[in-house]
């Protein structure tokens, strides 16, 4: 007989930690290769594991709604033989690779105990001496990346306040700072003598009480994520929004002269979403800064153009992206648009497919919304909204002056950019980019 290690695996480069979140085997059951075997939930996505071999679950060492670091043992594996490769009978240390490459997107139980809330400023307690310790050594070992690879949130408060975790002692898995040591250590003082602490508006708020009659249930891990997201966003960037009407008529009769012959030649659904993705791609090489991101006083110019689409679920939202847009044409668009807005709705997507996004396009059009101002998805500078498109009646000029109501398809378009970099005339440059590329598409551009 031999035993198989079944480990914690690193569901994405930043990834320093993962909740398990549900065993879907008990001991003694058995198990088929690539069978999924248990459920975590990380920062980024969650995820179904699948088993590396067959065999029979032997040992749980790690409980429902425990938070464990990456390659930590989490259960074991009883085999009836030796794998083919190996040259003893114990076969252990199974790969991250091969735990991770097939792993399913899931959702997860909510894990409440797994998401601590920022303490309040009445139960806040003094950071411990350990945490402001100085830190030591070469910076590789597995300590140390675990202790600077936190969550985004919290190295996003970290760089707010001038405070270098690698600095710094944590109270999470292998010394890794959390969002409690790291408000811990603002509020005690140590972290203004870099950059003065601003407390968010939201701490100093009364949490509500529930009334009776009132139903109470906890975030789940992806709610209570997008939460976080979200108020980081609106915290860390100035948001500022402008709106632009675009007309729809030109692409609609595209769209509807050659529907027929594209899908039956791609075999796939054609959508607006495809075109206003490649009009997206076009300003940005027009207008390079609504690809960047902010670092600190830097400003990074992201090469790559890689198009992150929201897609809402009956669980939450999840921004799936498409990577190198620029370099798809629109029936590679539609393809690979489609491809992951079903896979993402089937809870099949990869960590790495909603990782590494430099702009985000949010439809609240399809559910009948004229238009709203997105918070941005950082590290973003920008993000475009697009309402429903639908038929209007437009005031339109004719060749000699004369004036005409004509019914146009059309939609508005908002753009919240971040003011820090992005000035209003460039973001509303690069919308009006955006509007003529789609009111002037070629029909050879199919």
């Amino acid at each position: 007989m031999a035993r198989v290690d079944i480990i914690m695996p690193q569901m994405g480069e930043s990834i320093a930690e993962g909740t398990l979140s549900k065993w879907l085997k008990k001991v003694g059951d058995e198990v088929k290769r690539d069978e999924p075997i248990f459920e975590i939930s990380t920062d980024k996505v969650d995820a179904e594991i699948p088993a590396p071999t067959a065999g029979v679950l032997a040992e749980i060492l790690v409980k429902e709604g425990e938070t464990v670091a990456v390659q930590t043992v989490v259960a074991r594996l009883e085999t009836e033989k030796r794998d083919a490769g190996s040259g003893s009978p114990e076969v252990e240390g199974v790969s991250v690779a091969d735990a991770s490459a097939s792993a399913k997107s899931v959702t997860a139980a909510p894990v409440a105990s797994t998401a601590p809330a920022a303490p309040s400023p009445a139960r806040q307690q003094p950071a411990s001496p350990a945490i402001a310790a100085s830190h030591s050594g070469n910076g590789n070992s597995f300590e140390d990346r675990v202790r600077t690879k936190s969550s985004p949130l919290v190295r996003k408060i970290a760089a707010e306040h001038g405070v270098n975790i690698g600095s710094l002692q944590g109270s999470g898995v292998a010394g890794r700072v959390t969002k409690r040591d790291i408000l811990g250590f603002i509020e005690s003082g140590e972290g203004s003598k870099a950059v003065p602490a601003v407390p968010h508006p939201a701490s100093r708020v009364p949490l509500p009480e529930p009334w009776p009659g009132d139903t109470v249930e906890p975030m789940s891990k992806m709610r209570a994520l997008i939460s976080e997201h979200m108020v980081a966003s609106r915290h860390t960037s100035a948001h500022v929004t402008s709106f632009f009407e675009i007309d729809f008529t030109r692409v609609a009769r595209i769209r509807a002269k050659k529907r027929a012959e594209f899908e039956a030649a791609t075999g796939q659904k054609l959508t607006y979403m495809p075109f206003i993705i490649k009009a997206v791609t076009e300003g940005i090489k027009a207008f390079p800064i609504m690809n960047s991101s902010v670092a600190g006083t830097n400003i990074i110019y992201r090469k790559q153009i890689n198009i992150g689409v929201a897609v809402a679920l009956d669980w939450g939202l999840i921004v799936p992206v498409i990577k190198h847009a620029d370099d798809l044409s629109l029936s590679g668009i539609t393809r690979a648009l489609n491809d992951l807005a079903g896979r993402a709705r089937a809870k099949k997507l990869s960590p790495e497919e909603v990782q590494e996004g430099t702009f985000t396009i949010t439809n609240p059009g399809v559910f009948g919304s004229l238009m709203g101002s997105p918070i941005i998805n950082q590290p973003q500078v920008a993000i475009l909204g697009v309402g429903a498109i639908e038929k209007r009646p437009k005031v339109l000029t004719g060749p000699d002056g004369e004036d005409t109501i004509a019914i146009r398809t059309c939609a508005y378009f908002s753009i919240s950019f971040d003011h820090r970099i992005i000035d209003g005339a460039v973001a509303d440059q690069f919308l009006a980019f955006v509007k003529k590329t789609i009111e002037t598409f070629p029909e050879t551009g199919l």
